[in-house]
């Protein structure tokens, strides 16, 4: 197996929690001497059926796990969907039917098998064992955890203080995902920084059931190309795994300079040793758009094939949209860009226009521009646009 110095330094690369490190370390290292693969664990559950960038975070520290040796678990909690994860949530979540989660659970698959390697990934469902217990094992399960603990949930401690309903079968949520550590024999839980409640629980759980507890390992959440917000569709800043070539190479593009090394670090399938080679060329003057062009053409080739990439790069160099002509004559050498962005009307005032360079939304050539005393010089001639619907060809004389 891959020494333990290099395989630890690469699976805690972006994490956010580590509970425990020691005991990490000692399991990895007992793992290398006796080549012993670990068993590592990731629940999804199929509540939607397309997945997208923010999710690939979490797959591509199982893929790294998988790169390294271990036996990785893809577990789909198509009876955990049927409870409705509350994390996050404000009110009792509504749960799918039966029909839903399965239809779900088969598009889930055909996508992550786009990351990880299907010949080393083991796909379980929980229902599998969940199914078979019986009132007085559930019984048994709740037993081992108290409320007290169970309300120091953020989301239900909020719910709570605020009058807002919480739904008994909830508590059972975090205890499923628990038992499901047990049923798996899991070393090691992966999940997002969101969910590290539920993950602990395992740990407690599993100590319950006499067994070693599991490590547990969180990643970030994504934002989104707006750079702003957690990726989401309902948001319009994610990044679809099904999407066409072209949208996802131009919408990486999109991204700014700061986001793009978190993309890399966390969704790109290059090493700590490659990052900081990146990092170096762009200190000695490289174009941060030429890394994002690398991270496109990864992106696109990881979820489209190879084959795509041609066509989806030649479709970002020339903008699609139709844009209206606008020529300004301008008094001296350059114009300060928000001033330019009012002689537009894409915004009421310079302060508006700063703020919208600040949120990363104007863009020269599709390029995000970040400097907020950005100058645009006279003898300019190309597409600037301001968040989504605003856009022109400026020629400045």
């Amino acid at each position: 197996m891959i020494p333990f110095e290099e395989q630890f330094k690469e699976l805690t690369r972006g994490v956010v929690d580590l509970y425990v490190e020691d005991e990490f370390k000692t399991k990895l290292k007992k793992s290398v001497e006796e080549n012993k693969p670990l068993r590592v664990k990731a629940g999804f559950d199929p509540t939607a059926p397309d997945l997208h960038l923010g999710h690939t975070v979490l797959l591509n520290k199982m893929r790294q796990f998988q790169k390294m040796g271990h036996q990785v678990i893809f577990l789909i909690g198509d009876f955990t969907g049927l409870i409705g994860d509350p994390t996050g949530k404000s009110k009792t979540r509504p749960a799918l039917t039966k029909e839903e989660i399965l239809k779900n659970a088969e598009t889930y698959k055909e996508q992550v098998f786009k990351l990880l390697d299907p010949e080393k990934t083991e796909v379980r469902f929980n229902s599998e064992w969940m199914e078979k217990l019986s009132s007085a094992d559930m019984i048994k399960l709740a037993a081992n955890y108290n409320v007290a603990r169970m309300m120091e949930r953020d989301d239900f401690r909020k719910r709570y203080k605020e009058g807002k309903s919480i739904a008994v079968h909830e508590f059972l949520y975090p205890l499923v995902q628990a038992y499901d550590s047990v049923a798996l024999e899991a070393d090691v839980e992966l999940g997002g920084h969101d969910q590290i409640f539920n993950l602990l629980v395992g740990r407690d759980i599993q100590k319950a059931y006499g067994q070693t507890p599991q490590v547990v390992l969180t990643v970030p959440l994504l934002e989104g190309t707006d750079g702003i917000n957690k990726m989401s569709k309902s948001l319009n800043n994610y990044i679809g795994i099904d999407e066409k070539a072209s949208d996802i190479y131009g919408k990486t593009m999109s991204i700014s300079d700061d986001m793009m090394w978190k993309y890399l670090e966390l969704c790109s399938d290059k090493t700590n040793a490659q990052i900081a080679e990146i990092k170096r060329e762009v200190a000695d003057g490289k174009n941060p758009m030429e890394v994002k062009k690398e991270l496109a053409s990864e992106f696109v080739t990881m979820f489209k094939g190879k084959n795509q990439l041609e066509e989806a790069s030649k479709s970002f160099k020339k903008p699609k949209m139709e844009a209206e002509d606008r020529t300004f004559v301008i008094d001296s050498d350059t114009i300060w860009l928000p001033k330019l962005l009012v002689l537009l009307n894409f915004v009421k005032s310079n302060g508006e226009g700063r703020r919208m360079i600040k949120q990363g939304a104007v863009k020269i050539d599709g390029e995000p521009i970040k400097d907020l005393n950005q100058e645009v010089e006279r003898g300019f001639s190309g597409l600037i646009r301001c968040g989504k619907r605003r856009y022109a060809n400026v020629t400045l004389k």
